[in-house]
């Protein structure tokens, strides 16, 4: 079937990334400015140089058809695997983690890059298992999770890997895996996180003891709660398997093992994340608890969101950002310096512009009749969600700070042509929906 580009390209799509893109270059611009209105950083014009990379990956993914990308996907994914290794032990220290690579000051984060390889795998071994039973679907797309994922936990970059669970469960639940499996997940993450966190919160914001953290805290408390948790888990299978019709014991073993499983990677996660690294995803509770550390960010962050009112300051005219009380404002906090410039106007643009690229991804996914394409727009859509709602809430201070980039605004080769490259896969699949034969 003959596709005419130029026709059926999704134009829509396009001028909302081109314009993202654009305003990301004006205020990293704008975040190299010093207070007396000098630009003391070349960022923008990298940026710009990456955002040019970007387009053209773009148009080239689209043009090619996705669906040839499987002859070589698990070549791709093993190179991926091994690339990850290498960038653990080999990779430079960024920002406390091992996660990059590269040679002088050109650096790649392969991370970024493997959130990519790790959809489009995903997607093929849904549209191939269809006829498996669905334990065994989820299960299989449970290890392929958690291997790229562990990789990048142990670099240890908290912030990317946690965009592989919105991907799974996205992808997931539009492939039909049955919700309990879903519930699984999310309560093992959301648990797992909270037994981290809890020690460092007790120490660091409530700033006294009490007795059942200390399940967390000491070792022998923690060995016999997960070995007393394990066992009525057990019991609850046993009574599954003896009384088949009986539901009671398939929610006990259901809850009392996800306890023990969140009990022991809330262990291990504990064990290599940071101290700092923790403090940040509690601190926005009460940034006021470490005004000069951790909660420093959240703080100006507000402020400059708040100064910039209905309207802004005006382009340029920022305090926040040129008298540098934002860290990482080139990255993380891009958001709070197009704010405090353009103000709530402005805010308000950038959230349609995210909106519109959502609900073109729906609707490619809900007119494309190629099941491969079907799964690999469902899982940008839970990358992009992520992305988007992470880093706002970040900077608004009702959401952890995790380092996630705000995509397309945010300074950065390696998440930039990510972004770029999944949005030339999404139009390559619009392009193709309704091209049924096999490439």
């Amino acid at each position: 079937m003959k596709i005419n580009f130029f026709v059926f390209f999704d134009y829509i799509l396009f001028f909302c990334v081109l314009v993202l893109s654009c305003l990301g270059i004006s205020f990293i611009y704008s975040s190299g400015v010093n207070s007396e209105g000098i630009s003391v950083s070349t960022e923008y014009i990298r940026q710009i140089v990456w955002v040019s990379i970007g387009v053209v990956l773009l148009l080239l993914f689209s043009i090619y058809d996705f669906r040839k990308i499987r002859r070589f996907l698990n070549w791709i994914s093993g190179a991926m695997i091994i690339i990850l290794v290498y960038t653990k032990f080999f990779g430079r220290y960024v920002n406390g983690a091992r996660s990059w690579i590269g040679i002088a000051n050109l650096g790649v984060q392969p991370s970024e890059f493997c959130k990519i390889v790790y959809i489009l795998f995903l997607a093929e071994y849904f549209e191939k298992s269809v006829r498996e039973s669905p334990g065994k679907r989820f299960i299989t797309a449970l290890c392929i999770m958690l291997l790229p994922m562990t990789l990048i936990l142990l670099q240890p970059d908290l912030g990317t890997a946690s965009v592989f669970i919105p991907i799974f469960i996205v992808m997931c639940f539009v492939a039909g895996v049955p919700l309990k499996y879903i519930l699984l997940v999310v309560l093992t993450g959301g648990l797992t996180i909270l037994f981290t966190i809890i020690p460092v919160w007790q120490s660091e914001i409530a700033h006294r003891s009490y007795k059942i953290v200390s399940i967390l805290t000491f070792r022998k408390y923690r060995i016999l709660v997960i070995a007393a948790s394990a066992a009525i888990a057990l019991i609850g299978a046993i009574g599954k398997i003896i009384f088949k019709n009986n539901k009671y014991y398939y929610w006990i073993a259901f809850f009392f093992g996800i306890l023990t499983v969140s009990l022991i990677t809330s262990y291990g996660l504990g064990k290599v994340l940071k101290t700092y690294q923790l403090k940040r995803l509690i601190v926005y509770i009460d940034p006021s608890s470490d005004p000069l550390g951790s909660g420093w960010n959240i703080i100006q962050s507000k402020i400059a969101i708040g100064s910039g009112g209905p309207r802004g300051r005006g382009f340029l005219n920022g305090t926040q950002s040129h008298y540098r009380f934002l860290p990482q404002q080139s990255t993380d906090f891009i958001f709070s310096i197009l704010s405090e410039e353009f103000g709530f106007i402005g805010g308000s643009f950038v959230f349609i512009l995210y909106l519109t690229i959502l609900v073109r991804i729906m609707f490619i996914m809900i007119n494309t009749k190629n099941t491969f394409g079907y799964y690999i727009a469902s899982g940008i859509l839970g990358m992009f969600f992520f992305h988007f709602v992470v880093n706002v809430g970040m900077v608004m201070g009702i959401m952890p700070i995790t380092g996630i980039p705000l995509l397309f605004l945010s300074y950065g080769g390696s998440s930039l042509l990510t972004a770029m490259i999944c949005v030339g896969l999404l139009i390559s699949v619009n392009l193709r929906k309704l091209d049924l034969m096999e490439t």
